[in-house]
Parts: C-alpha cells; sequence; structure tokens
C-alpha cells in the first residue's frame, strides 16, 4: 500500500523523542505488536529470542523535535514519514468511528528513550503505553523482523503494525481495557482477546484508508495489491503465540496472550472485509474462532 506522492501529510503531530533513557540492567527481548508485559505496556513478549533491550523509565518523549513530513512521497520513501501519513489516516477514520475521539501521541524514535511504561528500544518493538495515551515505534524494528524473524516487513505490513498500537488506544479510549483488565493467559484469555480485537481495528482501518483523502481531494494512498496484503498477513504470522513459541522450541497453548498465527490472520482478515463491526471478541459467540 503505496502513499499517492502528492497527497499532503503535513497535518500530523508526530514526535522523534530524545535519547535521554537511563540504561539499565536487565536484557529483554521482544519483537511487535502488542503483548500484556509487565505494567500497562502493549507490546509483543519474545523474550529470550532478540536480545539486548533495557529497562527503565522517565518522562514520555522528553527532549522530542517534531518530524519534518510534508507528502505521500516523503512517506514512501523515509519510514519514520511512513508512521507520520499512517497517523494522519488513524486519526481521520478514527474520529469517524469513535464519537469524542482523542488521538494519541506518536513517538517515532531511533534506539531507545522513556516512557512511562518503561524504555521504548527496537528490541522490544512498538508498543502503546496507556498511561500517557502514546504510540512508540523504532523504525529499526522492521528490519529485525526480516533480518531475525523472516517477515517481509513491507509498506502494509508496517501499516497493519502501526494500525494495530492504534486499536489499543481505542481499547483505551472507550474503555474495553478498563472493562477486560485481566492479565490470564489462554487462547480464550481476555488478554488474547485485547490482542486479536486490535488486530481486526487495524483490517477495518487499512480496509478504508484507501478512501480516505486530503483536504485537496486527493487520496492518501493507492490501494492495496494482493501482494501487499499477503505482507500484512505475513507479520500477523510471524507475531503469532505459537510460531513464536516454536522459535524457542517448545509449545504450550495456555500461556498465549496474543493468540496463534492463525488467530491473528483470522481477525485482521475478519476487519478488513467485514469492517469495525464484527470486531467484538468479548462476544461469546465467537469465541469458537479464538481457539484454534
Amino acid at each position: 500500500m503505496t502513499f499517492n506522492p502528492e497527497s499532503d501529510i503535513s497535518g500530523h503531530r508526530t514526535r522523534r523523542p530524545g535519547r535521554t533513557a537511563a540504561i539499565a540492567g536487565g536484557g529483554v527481548g521482544i519483537l511487535g505488536i502488542l503483548a500484556l508485559l509487565a505494567g500497562p505496556l502493549l507490546g509483543i513478549d519474545l523474550s529470550g529470542l532478540i536480545g539486548g533491550g533495557t529497562q527503565g523509565g522517565g518522562s514520555p518523549g522528553a527532549g522530542s523535535t517534531a518530524l519534518a513530513c510534508d507528502t505521500g512521497e516523503d512517506a514512501n520513501t523515509q519510514d519514520d514519514c511512513r508512521m507520520a501519513g499512517a497517523q494522519v489516516l488513524l486519526d481521520e477514520y478514527w474520529a469517524q468511528h469513535v464519537e469524542g475521539y482523542t488521538p494519541p501521541q506518536l513517538y517515532v524514535f531511533q534506539g531507545q528513550t522513556s516512557t512511562q511504561c518503561g524504555t521504548a528500544s527496537n528490541s522490544v518493538g512498538p508498543f502503546y503505553c496507556p498511561p500517557e495515551q502514546g504510540v512508540y515505534i523504532d523504525p529499526g524494528f522492521f528490519q529485525i523482523m526480516r533480518q531475525q524473524f523472516g517477515a517481509s516487513a513491507n509498506e502494509l505490513a508496517q501499516l497493519y503494525i502501526v494500525g494495530h498500537e492504534w486499536g489499543h488506544h481505542i481499547q483505551n479510549i472507550t474503555g474495553v481495557m478498563a472493562a477486560h483488565p485481566g492479565r490470564e493467559t489462554g487462547p480464550g484469555s481476555d488478554g488474547v482477546r485485547i490482542e486479536l480485537q486490535a488486530d481486526c481495528y487495524a483490517g477495518a482501518w487499512l480496509a478504508d484508508a484507501a478512501e480516505l483523502t486530503d483536504d485537496n481531494g486527493v487520496h492518501y494512498l493507492e490501494a492495496p495489491t494482493e501482494a501487499q496484503l499477503e505482507d500484512a498477513l505475513n507479520a500477523a504470522l510471524v507475531v503469532g503465540d505459537d510460531h513464536i513459541q516454536e522459535m524457542s522450541g517448545f509449545s504450550n497453548p495456555e500461556s498465549f496472550t496474543h493468540g496463534s498465527s492463525e488467530n491473528r490472520q483470522h481477525w485482521f482478515a475478519n476487519g478488513y472485509q467485514n469492517g469495525v463491526g464484527v470486531c467484538d471478541t468479548f462476544d461469546d459467540s465467537v469465541a469458537i474462532d479464538l481457539v484454534s
């Protein structure tokens, strides 16, 4: 899914945080689109698969500066500007679907930065920090996905990942997180349902994204190709609990926190094909779809 070069993405509020995080001991390996880690941070726990992470805390986005991303051409040629372009489309989409929508702050960083949920780094992967309503992404993470996990991690996969994090923000501001605070694990757990709903929200957004236009009537995005949709589905496969566990040499469905690869692909495709109205993963009538 490519941005139209002439489209105007200058309405973003993306920040580039300064590298102010204190480095502490304790490696944390992770990939990324969300999981319930220790504390209110939503990322994906791949402990032991990637080394070199750090833990810590601090002020969100300390020393941040605004990104200079103005056109779709910027988004096509720079990963950080692709994140900024996604922000514009996500805010426009969710403003249409959530009454009184309030946007999160997107922080695009390199290396590491402090957040209220701990230290963000590319070994932790993209995540949403509920206390500050902030989405944190280091574009270098996409290279990690390619090199260490065999993912394609191209344009649509990247947009899917951003859309998934935005889905957690929607859950936060609409009360879904508060209504389902459980940290239990397993294929049908609330934790897995939270993640699969965010996948569904990402799919619903991407299905409509190519229809959104800037103030000049220019479509932000070109319609996705089949190959690009496969790219997004590949990302959903890579971050499935069963796939991650197999890479670590074990299998334990009762420890699932995000859902299997099949379920993640299913819920992304369900949202893409049928819209945001089908994304109630807490409806008992769809529970059978949550179990491989």
